[in-house]
């Protein structure tokens, strides 16, 4: 089991946990929600929660929660700028389907 960080997707969180003055990584998960099923869910860490699964990626950690685990082994986080938009994009494998606005999908 595996998730990865693009080094674009790492360099942006690094920064961002630099300018927020504290933190250990990001949290990664899912939650019902949306069109399609699951929506993924995106969280700086402060602290680990018991059981989270560990993953580090050009040198950021990405804390997952058990439950997400099964929706996301073999996700790839790349940070992207498209114009005047930026945000995260998710490369997850085991997405069967997504809604048409991209911000749900079911497994």
């Amino acid at each position: 089991m595996a998730i990865t960080l693009t080094e674009k997707a790492a360099n942006h969180i690094s920064r961002f946990l630099q300018r927020r003055g504290k933190g250990i990584g990001l949290r990664f998960g899912v939650q019902t929600t949306g069109c399609s099923g699951m929506s993924y869910k995106l969280e700086y860490v402060d602290e680990p929660d018991a059981g989270d699964v560990i993953f580090e990626s050009h040198g950021v950690k990405v804390f997952v929660d058990p439950k997400s685990l099964p929706y996301l082994d073999g996700t790839e986080l790349d940070f992207a700028r498209e114009g005047l938009n930026e945000g995260f994009k998710f490369y997850n494998p085991n997405v069967t389907d997504s809604c048409g606005c991209g911000n749900s999908f079911k497994v």
